[in-house]
């Protein structure tokens, strides 16, 4: 918010006239300033806060494993991402391909359609295309749940733990999915509730001048944004995986459901090549755009 506020006022102070192309250039300044800050943002959140934010899940597997709190969340947290996965790279590769797995996996099992025993009205479509992009959504929470488990599972064979918890996730997919996609859309109908309620903001910052309405709107957005970010997105994530742990506390990896997944996913069938080479997590990855290799035999034993 102050970054984009001082852009925008340094903008309009400097280059900003008596409109027509004026008005374009700071346009087009403010444009250029959300790139640059969304290229910054992303390198930090890769490299700095991701580090944190595992960190944090590090935290609530502790607590659903042994019942309390570390006494400093933040270091045990950082430190259990850095002897886990040893660099922010391992780590990303990790989580990126687990997250291809899931999606690839909730595709196909999780079809709203699929799961209405009766013909869907035509009126009803556009909500079931909701629910289906829900599901999209949900996704980036489950990869989390399973990285909860690598640092429950202390596997040292890092490919092998998540295979194992990919699998677990398989046989309780259904609970977990049905949680995860109530919990998202409670979320974003939160975040609507609060962005309605900005109506009455509105009729008072329309009193101001121009230049100070758009900075107060960029701060009441902001708030907004904290709140969603900062406060409901973590309890979401909190709550899928703390479901997660406690559904597979009772389940057992098994091939059958190894086997399902690998029919469904080509990302878990590279999963488990790693696994069973038990390849090194912060190895150098090949381009991303050339094709997976895919394991020919997916058939090892599964605790």
């Amino acid at each position: 918010m102050v970054y984009l506020g001082l852009v925008g006022w340094l903008a309009i102070r400097f280059l900003a006239g008596d409109g027509g192309w004026s008005l374009l250039i700071v346009a087009a300044v403010m444009v250029v300033s959300v790139v640059i800050f969304a290229g910054v943002w992303r390198l930090v959140q890769r490299y700095v806060l991701y580090l944190v934010k595992t960190g944090h899940v590090a935290v609530i597997a502790h607590i659903v494993e042994e019942g309390e709190a570390p006494e400093n969340q933040i270091s045990y947290g950082m430190n259990q991402v850095k002897e886990y996965f040893v660099s922010a790279s391992g780590l990303f590769v990790v989580n990126e391909l687990i997250d291809a797995v899931l999606e690839q996996f909730n595709r196909a099992v999780a079809r709203i359609q699929d799961m209405i025993p009766i013909p869907i009205p035509n009126q009803l479509q556009t909500l079931i295309s909701v629910l289906q992009k829900s599901v999209v959504l949900a996704v980036r929470y489950l990869d989390n749940a399973i990285i909860a488990y690598m640092f429950m599972d202390r596997n040292e064979n890092r490919w092998e733990s998540a295979r194992d918890g990919i699998v677990l996730y398989g046989k309780t997919w259904k609970m977990v999915l049905g949680s995860t996609l109530v919990m998202v859309l409670g979320m974003y109908a939160l975040s609507f509730v609060l962005l309605t309620l900005l109506a009455p903001v509105s009729v008072v910052l329309d009193v101001l001048p121009a230049t100070l309405e758009a900075f107060s709107w960029l701060l009441v957005l902001g708030g907004v944004a904290i709140v969603h970010t900062g406060i409901v997105k973590p309890w979401v994530k909190t709550v899928v995986i703390t479901t997660f742990l406690i559904e597979q506390r009772d389940q057992i990896p098994d091939q059958e459901t190894a086997d399902a997944i690998s029919e469904r996913s080509e990302k878990f069938r590279e999963v488990v090549d790693k696994a069973e080479r038990n390849e090194p997590i912060d190895e150098e990855q090949p381009d991303t755009d050339e094709a997976p290799e895919v394991a020919g035999d997916a058939e090892s034993d599964l605790a």
